[in-house]
């Protein structure tokens, strides 16, 4: 099993851009590339709860598991 952020799916279904969430949350757009993209091994306590404020989702909305 592999856990994945759904960020993407989010913005998506939000009709919000990687860049608009580069610009809400002061992070550089190729950090919010990297993760959204799942290109990270790991991800602070801090980003997690900023992605949920911008995002208006909740924590649980942001993963999902995978078989692979």
């Amino acid at each position: 099993m592999m856990i994945k952020l759904r960020v993407q799916k989010i913005l998506d279904e939000k009709g919000k851009t990687r860049y608009w969430l580069a610009k809400e949350t002061g992070y550089s757009y190729q950090n919010i590339c990297n993760i959204v993209g799942n290109k990270t091994k790991q991800i602070r306590f801090e980003t997690l709860e900023l992605f949920c404020s911008v995002l208006r989702c909740s924590v649980k909305d942001l993963f999902q598991e995978t078989d692979h």
